[in-house]
């Protein structure tokens, strides 16, 4: 079997990927496995999207999603 390394991973990823892990009491390795099955066999054709998004990692913060108050310049017709 091949090997994949993945480097350069955020902290934060790989302890989202750590407790996914915990929770489905399995390795991050095979957490990580599973993950790139899904991904690319398709096997999550058909999955409910409110299941989908629960499997997003919980990285990042709210504000990274605020809408900027600046509406730029005001422009003359």
């Amino acid at each position: 079997m091949a090997q994949l390394i993945v480097r350069n991973l955020e902290d934060d990823v790989v302890r989202e990927l750590k407790l996914r892990a915990a929770q489905h009491d399995q390795s991050a390795e095979e957490e990580h496995r599973e993950i790139l099955r899904k991904a690319l066999t398709g096997e999550n054709a058909g999955m409910p999207l409110k299941e989908l998004l629960r499997q997003i990692p919980n990285v990042g913060e709210d504000r990274d999603f605020e809408r900027s108050t600046d509406r730029g310049r005001p422009v003359e017709l």
